[in-house]
């Protein structure tokens, strides 16, 4: 028989007192850590891009951005076996859009350099986190080696 997953979306119209002045909008998606979800994290993104004017490459940016988020905790957090869950928090408003993954997999140091090993071709991998800080107006990533769970949260300014 075929493994079940649940995926869960909801939507509120202000969760923090920080979305109450500016007419914001919060949408929190919980994903399997399986990289076949990662499409679904794209989506719910294309359909925030639906509420507000995002230009094209912004938008182009901003997938790029989250593919990588998603992607490092489903790679890493909770290893092969992706027994876990990638929490998604767009908050969509008037002038920016910020985006929080969220893993409760295991966490590592931030600040070490990505091991992709001496004389291997440089790929993907490891540039990640660059790309993501590249691309945001604010970047904040939390994780401490040895604890469970790491937070990345970047923020795009639509205006």
């Amino acid at each position: 028989m075929g493994e079940t997953s649940i995926v869960t979306m909801q939507a509120a119209d202000r969760t923090t007192e920080e979305l109450e002045g500016d007419g914001g909008r919060t949408i929190h998606l919980r994903i399997p850590a399986k990289a076949e979800y990662i499409t679904l994290c794209r989506l719910a993104l294309t359909g925030l891009g639906q509420l507000r004017a995002i230009p094209d490459d912004t938008m182009a940016d901003l997938k790029l951005a989250l593919t990588e988020a998603v992607s490092n905790s489903v790679r890493h957090a909770y290893g092969p076996a992706g027994d876990g869950s990638v929490d998604v928090v767009y908050e969509l408003h008037p002038d920016r859009l910020g985006i929080e993954v969220v893993d409760d997999g295991e966490g590592f140091d931030p600040e070490a350099e990505p091991d992709n090993g001496v004389g291997e071709e440089l790929s993907e991998g490891g540039l990640g986190i660059a790309i993501i800080r590249s691309i945001a107006d604010e970047f904040e990533l939390r994780s401490t080696p040895g604890e469970r769970g790491s937070t990345l949260r970047f923020v795009k300014r639509l205006s």
